[in-house]
């Protein structure tokens, strides 16, 4: 069968797959069986694009026809293998460059202490010497009275701010209704009596609600008295405040007091007290072996405030270095190096 004939047979077979609507027949002189060439593309005259440019296809540059199935050319296929080859070499750089910034990042993890793991290493502390240490301390002292200078003048400067009357409402004559006792302020005289009877007439220096934390009894007790006071809190049938919920250092710039939170586990009644001591040589006694809570809260108080808990099992700093100098909460705390 010649390639006449071929043709010939995959039209007709075209014509029977078409059915009653059979492709249109090729112009005389027009052979579909031959791809377009370089011809038949001159004849064709494109349109321009939307910005006005024409484009136009060059035939035989990036694939060849041959019996109808279209390859590349040996130069596409050399532009591609040399494409290919450049993009190899660029993904080699790129992993030069990726293992260098690697073995960077790692040279500077080793220097600052930490290794590839992300693990920290203890970075050697620059080294004060006692002479730095001593006028790092003088300075902070020279700092404090000045300030407290500052501080007494603009107190004798200012007067004393006299208490606001109670505003009365708008359209009414008659004065506010007096503040009702709190729920609260039975068991605030009873814990106050209690501690008088048990302890002494002195224990107690002040007794009042807190009502700006939700009524609570709040007991002021001298520091000479506290630990007295505070076994009687725990043990006396009537109180049972066995469990110390926490405690806190507080400056008051005049002086220091650490808080203490009781309660009764069954009942849930609560108890605030504080326990003042002097700015200069603080001291409060420990009850620790009341209340194991305190072992640790005495500790940080300790270490950031500088009150001493005599009694305290194992009092020494738990959260600075134990050659700190100074205490951080405090508010004459000025520290030797300015950087930190």
């Amino acid at each position: 069968m010649t390639e006449d004939d071929k043709v010939k047979k995959a039209a007709e077979e075209l014509a029977k797959e078409a059915g009653p609507n059979p492709p249109e027949k090729a112009p005389e002189g027009y052979d579909v069986s031959v791809p377009q060439n370089e011809a038949e593309v001159a004849k064709y005259t494109p349109e321009p694009d939307k910005d006005g440019e024409i484009h136009t296809n060059a035939v035989g540059e990036k694939v060849k026809v041959e019996d109808g199935h279209a390859t590349p050319t040996e130069a596409t296929v050399q532009k591609a293998e040399a494409l290919q080859a450049q993009g190899e070499e660029v993904a080699k750089e790129r992993a030069r460059d990726a293992q260098a910034v690697d073995a960077g990042v790692k040279e500077k993890a080793q220097t600052s202490g930490a290794d590839s793991q992300g693990e920290t290493q203890p970075v050697p502390a620059k080294a004060v010497t006692d002479e730095e240490k001593e006028a790092r301390v003088k300075r902070a002292a020279e700092a404090r009275a000045a300030r407290a200078a500052a501080g007494g003048e603009g107190a004798a400067e200012r007067p004393a701010r006299a208490p606001r009357a109670p505003k009365a409402e708008e359209g009414s004559a008659e004065p506010p209704k007096p503040k009702e006792p709190s729920k609260n302020q039975p068991l605030l005289d009873r814990i106050a009596a209690i501690l008088k009877e048990e302890v002494g007439e002195d224990a107690v220096e002040k007794a009042e609600i807190n009502d700006k934390s939700g009524e609570i009894p709040t007991l002021t007790v001298k520091s000479d008295r506290w630990f007295a006071a505070a076994r009687t809190l725990k043990t006396h049938p009537e109180l049972s405040f066995h469990y110390l919920r926490n405690l806190s250092g507080v400056d008051q710039e005049t002086h220091l007091e650490v808080v203490y939170h009781l309660i009764h586990l069954e009942s849930k009644r609560e108890a605030c007290v504080k326990v003042k001591t002097d700015r200069e040589q603080p001291s409060i006694p420990s009850v620790t072996p009341l209340w194991s809570t305190a072992d640790w809260n005495e500790r940080e108080v300790y270490d950031l405030f500088g009150i001493d808990f005599p009694g305290h099992p194992d009092l020494r700093r738990i959260m600075m270095a134990d050659d700190w100098v100074g205490h951080p909460l405090r508010k004459d705390y000025e520290p030797l190096d300015p950087e930190v």
